[in-house]
């Protein structure tokens, strides 16, 4: 289908060939010019209306020129001088050839001639044209000829989208038609190729209306006034100011790259690839000069093209660079290199690598420019612009301007490049300060998961789970208020605390008071001298008894955690809020609960429930619709909780979260005797012992336990006080001796001398088993001891 013309279309002729070489369009004025109607010539190749043997040579550039012998419809041979203009796909099109030629008409009368001759600015050194009422070309000075690169008697006729070709024609002939409309003068500057040059040239053109004496509009004037030099200015300028605020939006290298190449396309280059040095191969970090054969990562990409179709290297993907290649030559240097395909200075590098060879003849690059990327005396990597849409080479303008914008990305991927470092080594002082896996207990199963931030540097937030005496569990999760190496190693110093203060089997409140006391003088240490300390944190503190199925919990200023019992719906544990660690002077409160077996306990930080898209009420909604959805598994559950709440990069604050499912020892695993005050009846309660791990079938323990079960027993009665108990727990793997009475005193392990009558209980107690230790109760102490059970035993 024909486009639509406002204006006459029998006064030129003009015809419209698409890059394959057929003719989709033909006007009335070239039906006039060689007899063919449209349907006689639409749709098939132009070539057959060359009169002559063979086709002429497809012409390069934006423009062409010439004179060709045509056939004309009744068989003669017709010398036409033709205009043609490459024009780009656009407005539903592909990419075309307009040809057009002049028609010899009336033109004006000859009082319209003197009105348009009066116009002695045709002999102004600025560039002018005048058209008629029909906006078609009637005069022009020799200056507008220079500038449109065609002499006057082979464009006369023409209008100016004929003439020009391109984009900016239209835009001028649009507002040509204003004028002729009444609206006066109009100033315009547009940009494009002109005369056939393959620059961009850009100039402010002046449209006037050209009146007789009775004020009758005959024509429009134009003057044009070359701004190339001030426009591409303004473009520099605003592409650096563009770069400025485009580049290094984060501290990631691979966006930061990806910015570097967007900013480039289409202002500076048709396609652009950034690849980068790996720092691994230069110990950790980018050498100062580097020497040829070079391997480096593509690390970003962009072209003007929809995606980046047949890239040679993908993003991601390395590839080693030989001495004669762009990116090496200018990396060896120090300096941009431009080399170009007419030039033959890409030949070697093509001929040795077939793909880019095939690519650049694919798609007609012809210019390339590697410009290297340093900063700080360092090296990173090389930006290579390729032109292949724009037909005009790089300048030395185009230089300054790719030097100016990389070196300004160049110090934003470097420093991208140390936070990358520093985050790294950060995260990886947290992980070695996090325990890399959950001990096998008989008192619960325990999964976890750490969640860095996405974007803030790395926190404190840890969690442990802690075996205690009595088959009994620990289970902490904490969180260090701010970011950085120092929260990290104050996370680590607390739960090493926290780990050496669980080992005193102390209450959970006790235990926080401690922890707070640890937290003020942590505080005292990192102030300065007149500045108050910055260090706080949260804590949630638990410890699971699996013989009675309860657990004692305390918080200080930290999230509660949630319960799922079996057959139960998720809900929060109230308990006392407790200040956060750091403040002192004020008390933890414990709370115990009963948890039947199989109940889920959900510990986490803050950060789970933090988002910029939510508040933290939905958080715990969401929290308690994921873990409702626990199906056995708390690896899955402990994923589906992330996925529900921290959808990839949404993570605002460290997360730490601790899942834990409790188990119960069966009554048929534990045995208890109360013991009388009496030394003589210590025989019999050990051969009561002996019967049981007979029928606990594990007699091959006998030995040891009847040995630690005498000196225990026996040290209660002797030093304690009544009522004395002992009690005997077993799992798979442990046996357990536990000796309680009413004393708070402690015994001490000593080393008795040669001649000592007694003092080597408890030296033997400690040699003869794993562990052993004192637990303070409210009703007294409880001495216990652990041995380890062989599979022989079991």
């Amino acid at each position: 289908m024909s486009r639509v013309y406002p204006f006459d279309d029998a006064a030129t002729a003009r015809a419209v060939i698409d890059d394959d070489g057929t003719l989709v369009e033909w006007n009335e004025g070239a039906r006039r010019l060689l007899g063919h109607p449209p349907e006689t010539v639409v749709g098939r190749p132009a070539a057959g209306l060359l009169a002559g043997n063979g086709a002429p040579r497809t012409p390069s550039g934006t423009r062409w020129t010439g004179t060709l012998r045509l056939r004309h419809r009744d068989g003669s041979t017709v010398p036409v001088w033709l205009l043609a203009h490459h024009r780009p796909p656009g407005d539903g099109h592909g990419a075309e050839w307009l040809v057009v030629s002049p028609l010899a008409g009336d033109g004006l009368h000859a009082e319209d001639d003197d009105a348009l001759a009066a116009a002695s600015l045709l002999q102004s050194p600025c560039a002018i044209a005048l058209y008629d009422d029909q906006l078609r070309l009637r005069r022009i000075n020799q200056a507008m000829a220079d500038f449109i690169g065609l002499p006057e008697e082979r464009v006369k006729g023409l209008r100016i989208t004929e003439i020009g070709g391109q984009r900016p024609a239209e835009d001028l002939e649009r507002g040509m038609l204003q004028v002729l409309a009444g609206s006066g003068p109009l100033d315009m500057e547009v940009s494009g190729n002109v005369g056939g040059d393959v620059r961009i040239a850009a100039w402010l053109t002046r449209m006037a209306p050209v009146t007789d004496a009775h004020g009758r509009v005959l024509g429009v004037c134009l003057a044009a006034h070359d701004v190339t030099d001030n426009h591409r200015a303004r473009q520099r300028l605003q592409l650096v100011n563009e770069a400025s605020a485009r580049i290094g939006t984060t501290l990631d290298i691979t966006r930061t790259a990806q910015e570097l190449a967007d900013v480039c396309v289409p202002v500076l280059a048709d396609f652009v690839t950034i690849d980068l040095l790996d720092p691994q191969e230069y110990d950790g970090e980018p050498p100062a000069r580097v020497a040829a054969p070079l391997r480096l990562r593509r690390t970003a990409h962009r072209s003007v093209l929809d995606g980046v179709p047949e890239a040679v290297v993908r993003p991601g993907r390395t590839e080693l660079y030989p001495d004669f290649s762009p990116q090496a030559d200018a990396l060896t240097a120090g300096r941009t290199i431009t080399t170009s395909a007419a030039g033959g200075d890409m030949a070697k590098w093509l001929s040795w690598h077939s793909a880019r060879a095939d690519v650049v003849r694919r798609f007609g690059i012809h210019s390339t420019m590697s410009v290297p990327i340093r900063a700080r005396g360092l090296t990173l990597g090389v930006a290579v612009l390729t032109r292949h849409r724009r037909p005009d080479p790089f300048t030395t303008d185009d230089r300054l301007l790719a030097e100016e914008i990389t070196a300004r990305a160049a110090v934003c991927i470097d420093n991208a490049r140390r936070y990358s470092r520093e985050r790294e080594t950060a995260l990886a002082l947290q992980r070695s300060l996090l325990p890399r896996t959950m001990p096998r207990t008989a008192a619960l199963q325990a999964r976890s998961r750490y969640l860095p931030a996405a974007r803030a540097g790395v926190g404190g937030d840890w969690f442990d789970v802690i075996p205690l005496s009595g088959m009994r569990v620990a289970m902490v999760v904490g969180d260090v208020v701010g970011h950085g190496i120092r929260a990290s190693a104050t996370m680590g110093r607390l739960r090493t605390a926290v780990g050496t203060l669980a080992d005193l089997d102390l209450a959970p409140d006790e235990l926080l008071t401690h922890l707070d006391d640890l937290v003020i003088r942590l505080s005292e240490e990192y102030s300065g001298d007149d500045s108050p300390g910055e260090v706080g944190a949260t804590c949630l503190y638990a410890v699971y008894d699996p013989v009675s199925r309860r657990c004692t919990l305390a918080r200080a200023g930290h999230p509660q955690p949630l319960v799922l019992r079996p057959g139960g719906e998720p809900h929060e544990l109230e308990l006392p809020s407790g200040p956060p660690l750091g403040l002192g002077g004020l008390p933890f409160e414990s709370v115990e609960v009963e948890l039947p077996e199989g109940t889920v306990l959900a510990l986490y930080t803050d950060g789970l429930l933090k988002s910029r898209r939510r508040d933290v009420d939905l958080g715990r909604r969401l929290l308690g619709e994921a873990l409702k959805r626990y199906a056995g598994s708390l690896d899955e559950t402990c994923d589906l909780v992330l996925q529900t709440l921290l959808p990839p990069g949404e993570a605002a604050d460290d997360v730490a979260l601790l899942l834990a499912r409790t188990r119960g020892l069966p009554a048929s695993q534990v045995s208890t005797w109360d013991i009388p005050a009496d030394p003589a009846l210590v025989a019999p309660i050990r051969k009561q012992v002996l019967d049981q791990l007979d029928r606990w079938s594990l007699t091959e323990a006998a030995f040891t336990a009847e040995l630690v079960v005498s000196e225990l027993v026996t040290n209660a009665i002797r030093y304690g006080s009544r009522p004395i108990r002992l009690r005997l727990i077993h799992d798979a793997a442990t046996l357990i001796v536990e000796v309680s009475d009413s004393s708070h005193t402690a015994p001490h392990l000593r080393r008795a001398k040669t001649f000592d009558e007694g003092g080597r209980g408890l030296l033997l107690v400690a040699q003869l088993t794993q562990r052993w230790g004192t637990r303070h109760t409210p009703e007294g102490k409880t001495i216990w001891a652990e041995m380890a059970l062989t599979e022989t035993a079991q």
